[in-house]
């Protein structure tokens, strides 16, 4: 099976830490020469140590200024050449019931998530069609297929985010171009730790029953593991991953009751 991306370039956003930086660092591994993309500088560096591998980089942007984020990829393209591989991947927004939520809050989630995925989609395909290689990852979540609850603006938008990936990988099918989304269960990581807390708060208990109850409803009966996350979306990378095109894949230890 043909894993191995020694000859490829990837962008992978929201990598200074948790799920992104597993992923970039799991892509690392295959041979991927890899662009970490996130908002601090010094954590950047700090990743970037992590990587295995040589030939890496990294980029400052901030998934909440659209414009400065295309505007600095498209400087990194214009001076390293195109990119391969893109793993769309962002914070998530806070937590709280849908019905609470401020309008507005939907407003910064979509141009998080949905705005910069498609702004990032435009300057790097281009290239991919020019490499005759292209892989599109997106990092979302089980909300897709089962709203979670207390996620309510996360929820709607990771909606948004599936529904744009698989429009697109259609249009992009011709291309030779995948687009695919990977959903995460519950990760061990700073996030849930946050979540974790807010849901303690909110319901009146610890974060120890909060996690308890999460991982009661796993058939594998643990969270996962940032690294397990970031396999799959390796795996989704790989030329051994040519002909998977527009799906939603749950990597969650079972707990989702679909098939």
């Amino acid at each position: 099976m043909d894993l191995q991306l020694d000859d490829k370039k990837a962008l992978v956003c929201g990598s200074s830490q948790g799920i992104g930086l597993a992923s970039a660092q799991q892509l690392a591994k295959l041979g991927a020469q890899v662009t970490l993309c996130a908002r601090n500088e010094t954590d950047l560096d700090a990743a970037l140590e992590t990587l295995p591998g040589s030939g890496h980089s990294r980029i400052v942007a901030d998934f909440d200024q659209p414009d400065q984020l295309e505007s600095v990829v498209n400087s990194h393209i214009s001076e390293h050449g195109p990119f391969q591989i893109l793993i769309n991947n962002s914070g998530g927004p806070a937590g709280g019931p849908l019905f609470a939520a401020d309008s507005d809050q939907f407003l910064v989630a979509m141009q998080r998530h949905l705005v910069c995925n498609h702004r990032l989609v435009q300057a790097l395909v281009p290239g991919m069609k020019e490499s005759g290689y292209g892989r599109i990852v997106n990092i979302i979540s089980t909300s897709v297929r089962e709203p979670i609850a207390g996620l309510g603006v996360s929820n709607t938008t990771r909606g948004a985010v599936a529904s744009w990936a698989k429009t697109l990988s259609k249009e992009l099918g011709p291309a030779a171009i995948t687009i695919n989304s990977v959903l995460p269960g519950f990760t061990d990581t700073a996030r849930l730790t946050r979540l974790m807390a807010k849901r303690a708060e909110t319901q009146g208990t610890t974060p120890e029953q909060v996690k308890e109850s999460w991982i009661q409803s796993i058939p594998l009966a643990r969270l996962a593991r940032a690294e397990e996350i970031g396999s799959a979306v390796a795996f989704l990378c790989s030329p051994a991953a040519a002909y998977i095109t527009g799906v939603c894949l749950p990597v969650d230890g079972g707990r989702l009751n679909v098939i």
